[in-house]
C-alpha cells in the first residue's frame, strides 16, 4: 500500500532521524502543504518518513510518532532531509548502512534537498561530490574536512544544482522551499504560500534568491493612489512630478511622505516594481530581451540588463534560462 494517499499530485517525503529539529519538519510541512492551483487544488502530497517506524527523538523534550518507514522514498518525487543534533558533531565519513540503504530506495529522477546540516548526509552518501552546496556555518570547517570533493560555499541561503540542493540554517530552508514550489508551479504559487505562512518569498542574502517578490497590496495612504497607478503604467517614462500630480501634492511634500509610507525613495521603489515586472516576463512569457525591457519601462535591453544584475547578479537571459531547466552556478 502507497505511503501517498494522493499519487496524482508531486509526492514529497520527508525523511526524519533521531535528533530532528522540529522546525525543520514543519517548515517542509507548512510550505509544501499550504500550496494550491490557480482552482484551489492541492499540489503536493506531502508524507513523513523514517529508517524505522515509531517514535522518533527530537531536540527538545518531546518525541514524534512516524508511521512511514523508508519505502516512502522510493515513491518520492521530492525527497527532504532536515537536520538531526547528531550532525553537529559528525565523527568519520562512514555512513550507518542502514541510512545508506535507505537512500538507494530514491529514484535516479527524483529531487533531494537538504536542510541545514542535513547536507551531511547528501555529503556522506557521495551525493554531493563535485557539486555546489551550503550547509550552516557552524559545522563548514567540519563539513570541508570530511566532504573536500564538495564546492561548500558558506556565504550563501541556499543552491541549486538541478537534482540536489541545500539550505543553510533553519531559516533558509523557507528559502529553498519556497524556491522549489516557485521551479515547479511558478511564481504566484509560491508568493500566495509565502503570504500564507506569512514569510517574504523574497530574502536579501550572500546570493542573490530567484523568488518573486510580490507587490504589497496598496493600503489607504496619502501615496497609495500614485503607487497603484504607477504599476499600471511601469512601460512608460515616469518621474516624481507624475506620481505627485496623481496625488495633487508637490513633489517636495509627495517625497517625503512616499518615504515615511515606503521606507525608500520614488525613484528607487519605481526601479524595484520594473524589476519585478522584468521578472515575471523572462520567467512566463517568451518575449524577446528587449520587448521585455520595453514593457518593464527600462527603455533597451541594456538599461535592464545593468538594473537586473545589481539585484540578482545575472543578466535577463541567464536569470531566464533559470526558470527554463538551468541549474544555479556555485556563488
Amino acid at each position: 500500500m502507497s505511503c501517498f494517499s494522493h499519487p496524482d499530485r508531486h509526492k514529497v517525503a520527508v525523511f526524519v532521524r533521531d535528533g530532528l529539529l522540529p522546525i525543520e519538519l514543519g517548515i517542509a510541512h507548512r510550505l509544501f502543504g499550504q500550496a494550491r492551483s490557480l482552482d484551489g487544488e492541492l499540489l503536493y502530497d506531502v508524507v513523513t518518513c523514517t529508517l524505522k517506524p515509531g517514535a522518533v527523538r527530537t531536540d527538545i523534550d518531546v518525541t514524534i510518532d512516524v508511521v512511514n518507514g523508508p519505502d516512502a522514498l522510493g515513491e518520492a518525487d521530492t525527497v527532504v532531509i532536515p537536520a538531526s543534533d547528531d550532525d553537529y558533531e559528525p565523527l568519520d565519513r562512514v555512513m550507518n548502512p542502514d541510512l545508506a540503504a535507505a537512500l538507494k530506495r530514491i529514484r535516479p529522477t527524483a529531487r533531494i534537498a537538504s536542510i541545514c546540516t542535513g547536507s551531511f548526509v547528501l555529503a556522506a552518501a557521495g551525493l554531493l561530490d563535485g557539486l555546489c552546496a551550503t550547509t550552516h556555518w557552524r559545522s563548514v570547517e567540519q563539513f570541508r574536512a570530511l566532504y573536500p570533493k564538495v564546492r561548500l560555499d558558506p556565504d550563501v541561503l541556499y543552491t541549486d544544482a538541478g537534482r540536489i540542493l541545500t539550505s543553510a540554517g533553519v531559516a533558509s530552508g523557507i528559502d529553498l522551499c519556497l524556491h522549489m514550489i516557485r521551479s515547479d508551479y511558478g511564481s504566484a504559487v509560491a508568493n500566495e504560500v509565502a503570504r500564507g505562512t506569512v514569510v517574504s518569498p523574497h530574502r536579501e542574502g550572500g546570493q542573490a534568491q530567484f523568488i518573486a517578490r510580490p507587490v504589497p497590496e496598496i493600503q489607504a495612504s496619502s501615496t497609495g493612489k500614485a503607487r497603484e497607478w504607477a504599476l499600471g503604467h511601469l512601460d512608460q517614462p515616469l518621474t516624481i512630478a507624475d506620481l505627485a500630480a496623481v496625488e495633487s501634492v508637490s513633489i517636495r511634500t509627495f517625497t517625503r511622505r512616499f518615504r515615511q509610507e515606503v521606507g525608500t525613495s520614488p525613484l528607487q521603489w519605481l526601479n524595484e516594481q520594473r524589476v519585478e515586472r522584468a521578472r515575471a516576463l523572462l520567467e512566463e512569457t517568451d518575449l524577446t530581451i528587449d520587448h521585455v525591457a520595453t514593457r518593464s519601462g527600462f527603455g533597451t535591453a541594456a538599461s535592464m540588463r545593468q538594473h537586473l544584475h545589481a539585484v540578482l547578479l545575472v543578466s535577463p537571459s541567464a536569470y531566464r534560462a533559470t526558470f527554463r531547466g538551468s541549474s544555479t552556478a556555485c556563488g
